[in-house]
């Protein structure tokens, strides 16, 4: 009898759908990763251009949810050649000796706003954890996600004491778009 209930209930774990994590591609023409700060009280924006992300993540399946991203820190742009100057000088994110900053998450969760995905950001080589939160909305196998965080340059050795002026907290604003993996 134990064996005949064995065997049923093992069929019907093999019968269950399997939620499996949905792999996206993203498309960078409609995504963005930018920054906005102040320096001498005057609003700062500006981009990033070369950046790259693997996305992993279907929300029933959140355990399996995985975002690595990099950022090349050469590509950064303000716009202002003063600031673009200084952002990328060596005091700066001193893109010569770390041409990359980056995202690993190792847990993604769901929030009453959205979703957090908990990781380490690296940059000059620098790592700190970061709570990275997103909106997400996904239709007809197109996700978008929307997520706006604060980081303290400082922690990263971003700036030194001629960065005076320039605010201690950037907030990084990011769109993406990306298609369903097939």
């Amino acid at each position: 009898m134990l064996r005949t209930t064995l065997l049923a209930l093992s069929g019907l774990a093999l019968m269950a759908p399997t939620a499996l994590a949905q792999d996206w591609t993203v498309d960078h023409a409609a995504s963005s990763v930018a920054f906005e700060t102040t320096v001498s009280g005057g609003a700062v924006t500006g981009a990033f251009d070369t950046w790259a992300a693997a996305i992993t993540l279907d929300p029933a399946d959140l355990e399996n949810a995985r975002i690595e991203a990099s950022v090349s820190t050469a590509s950064g742009s303000t716009g202002n050649r003063q600031m673009d100057d200084s952002m990328l000088s060596n005091a700066g994110l001193n893109p010569t000796d770390f041409e990359t900053a980056r995202f690993v998450s190792d847990d993604i969760r769901a929030t009453d706003t959205g979703y957090e995905a908990h990781g380490i950001l690296t940059i000059r080589g620098s790592d700190q954890p970061l709570v990275m939160p997103f909106t997400l909305d996904i239709t007809d196998g197109r996700a978008v996600a929307d997520s706006h965080f604060v980081i303290a340059r400082t922690d990263f050795g971003v700036g030194g004491s001629s960065w005076g002026s320039a605010a201690a907290e950037i907030a990084m604003v990011l769109h993406i778009e990306a298609d369903a993996a097939d």
